[in-house]
């Protein structure tokens, strides 16, 4: 891959192969109850084992402020055996003595994953100490977690200036995705942009407007833009006070040749809870008491006849209450319009982040979008333009 040194530019056989993935995975009862993470990451294991690498894993798994046994690696590591098919040895620390002992006793093609990085407080402070200690474990360092990679912490970032860094096939392949997505994407773009709040998507919105060619913008961030304009939006959820930013962006997309695709009518209900009546409205005709609780009929064509124009859509956030029916009709009707479209060969589609992930398997087409990224901060940063630090240390200089 172009920029980037992937697995393709190094011999890994006979070599102490420091892997970064992302093992966070939800417990029940003290064992995996989802493997979709884990069989991510079996390819990029599988072959360095099977090239003759002695594999040794480093991740982190929820937020310890210290060694604790509920987020503990272990159960991990034996699910992780049954993914890749073989033994997956455990080590009850990262680093010193019984890390040492345990890589040093590896034999080519063996697979051992180590105790969660986040026991250590030098891991989160990218710690130049216990980088070091970390990078004595091993020859190279492969990162494979594309979802830790907005954060220099010392396996995800820390170890790239101390080991000859690579990416993993994972990390290869979400790069490759965002890269046909915004940064070298087939025009025209569209990005269809939901979920509740203009605040927390600021950033998202203005980088957009200055690279996509339509934004569709819906969930209760619509509400505040709509609110801007000077249209009544009853009980809604609004953020009123950021009206002024909701102009500015608009300003920024007309200077920037973007059209923002706002609903032209909504789903209004009188409480927020499923299947509460509700009924279609103009948005001439919003009650004062009513909520918006998702896109009306007519925006929906609007946005499917907005995707028909698109080579490349970029999706992050729902367009409804996509949780509760019968709120979830305008995200469900978008995505599998949008993944007839993918399967026709029509439209590039690359998904990002926990909402659009849910809704999109709600909607029956997760596994039919080009890509969908499991990466939720990772992805709304690299959405922002920012740059990702465990990406930029594996760029080719």
């Amino acid at each position: 891959m172009a920029g980037f040194r992937t697995l393709d530019d190094v011999d890994v056989k006979g070599k102490r192969v420091l892997l970064r993935v992302d093992l966070n995975v939800p417990l029940d009862n003290g064992r995996v109850s989802d493997t979709t993470r884990l069989q991510r990451i079996a390819q990029t294991i599988i072959e360095l084992s099977q090239k003759g690498a002695k594999v040794v894993i480093l991740a982190h798994f929820g937020r310890p402020k210290g060694p604790d046994p509920k987020d503990s690696l272990k159960p991990v590591a034996v699910a992780l055996g049954y993914v890749v098919k073989k033994q997956v040895q455990f080590a009850s620390d990262c680093v010193g003595e019984i890390a040492e002992k345990a890589v040093a006793a590896l034999k080519d093609g063996d697979i051992l994953c180590l105790e969660n990085t986040r026991f250590h407080p030098g891991e989160e402070k990218n710690d130049p100490a216990f980088v070091a200690q970390l990078a004595r474990l091993g020859d190279i360092w492969v990162n494979d977690a594309f979802s830790a990679a907005h954060r220099a912490h010392a396996s995800t970032e820390g170890l790239g200036h101390k080991l000859p860094a690579y990416a993993g096939r994972t990390m290869e392949a979400e790069l490759s995705a965002l890269n046909k997505a915004l940064d070298a994407p087939t025009h025209p773009v569209i990005a269809i942009i939901g979920g509740a709040k203009v605040s927390t998507k600021l950033d998202l919105l203005e980088n957009l407007v200055s690279k996509v060619d339509a934004l569709v913008i819906g969930g209760g961030m619509a509400n505040t833009f709509l609110h801007a304009q000077g249209i009544k939006v009853g009980k809604s959820l609004c953020e009123k006070d950021l009206a002024a930013t909701a102009l500015r962006v608009m300003e920024k997309a007309e200077a920037a040749n973007c059209a923002i695709i706002l609903p032209v009518d909504a789903i209004v209900a009188y409480h927020f809870e499923a299947n509460a009546p509700s009924h279609a409205y103009g948005l001439d005709a919003i009650p004062a008491d009513g909520m918006i609780l998702d896109v009306g009929p007519q925006s929906i064509e609007r946005v499917k006849s907005a995707i028909d124009d698109a080579a490349t859509l970029v999706w992050n956030g729902p367009l409804g209450a996509f949780e509760m029916t019968p709120f979830d009709k305008g995200t469900v009707q978008a995505a599998k319009h949008a993944a007839a479209r993918t399967k026709a060969g029509k439209l590039v589609s690359v998904a990002g982040g926990g909402d659009t992930v849910a809704a999109l398997n709600h909607a029956g087409v997760g596994g039919d979008f080009s890509y969908v990224s499991t990466a939720g901060g990772a992805f709304l940063e690299w959405m922002e333009g920012k740059p990702l630090p465990g990406v930029e240390v594996l760029r080719k200089s």
